[in-house]
């Protein structure tokens, strides 16, 4: 798969979920934020309405999301289900092992959007996604963290 800086990887399904995002916030946050605006302003003085002021923190919050879901969207390039597993990509769920350690870890290299750490979901744009793109099975790779450098070792690409 291509590296392509420009390029928002992402599975059919969670591109389905910024899609949904993205609709809910155009339509019904849209909505919300509308009414909080006008209840705020038809309170008066608007120089120290903190409630008019909330409300246009909050419309800027979620314009700027819209934004980045849209562009995101125009870059967009859906995962394939059928990635090879002859080297990492993304798409790909990888086992490896640390080196000094025993036990095994999986993780699904997806895109930025996708990510969830906690759930063995990492980004191709984190630092162990950029470290295992591109890996063979045995191969050991080097990952810098916030705890200094550890080390890889790839047991098998799915």
């Amino acid at each position: 798969m291509n590296r392509d800086t420009n390029v928002v990887y992402i599975t059919k399904d969670g591109l389905k979920k910024i899609h949904e995002e993205l609709d809910y916030l155009k339509t019904i946050k849209r909505e919300e934020l509308s009414v909080k605006l006008q209840k705020a302003i038809s309170q008066g003085d608007l120089s120290e309405n903190a409630d008019y002021h909330a409300a246009k923190e909050e419309q800027a919050f979620v314009e700027g999301r819209i934004r980045d879901l849209e562009d995101s969207l125009r870059r967009a390039q859906v995962i394939e289900d059928n990635v090879p597993a002859d080297r990492v990509s993304v798409g790909n769920k990888v086992t490896v092992v640390e080196e000094g350690y025993d036990d095994l870890e999986t993780y699904h290299i997806v895109g930025p959007h996708e990510a969830n750490p906690g759930n063995g979901r990492i980004s191709n744009e984190s630092p162990f996604g950029r470290a295992l793109l591109g890996a063979k099975k045995g191969q050991t790779v080097k990952v810098e963290t916030p705890g200094g450098q550890i080390r890889l070792t790839i047991k098998s690409i799915e």
